[in-house]
C-alpha cells in the first residue's frame, strides 16, 4: 500500500486518495462510516488534478534486482 501511495505522489495525485479496507459482510454500519469518510476526503481533496488538463510525465521506474 505504501508503494502504491508513493507512485500516486510521483504522478501528481495525493496519496490520501487511496485506501484499502477489509471488512466482513456483517460490518454494514462500519462500511457506511468508512464510505462516508472516504467521500468526505475525496470532496475535500477536490477534482482529480490529472483530469483538469495538466500534463505530466510518467514516473521513472527503478527496477530492483
Amino acid at each position: 500500500m505504501n508503494y502504491a501511495k508513493k507512485l500516486l505522489a510521483e504522478v501528481g495525485l495525493e496519496p490520501e486518495r487511496l485506501e484499502m479496507v477489509f471488512l466482513s459482510s456483517a460490518e454494514g454500519a462500519h462500511f457506511a462510516e468508512i464510505a462516508t469518510e472516504m467521500t468526505e476526503r475525496a470532496r475535500r481533496l477536490g477534482p482529480n488534478p490529472l483530469k483538469v488538463g495538466k500534463t505530466i510525465e510518467p514516473p521513472k521506474m527503478e527496477v530492483e534486482a
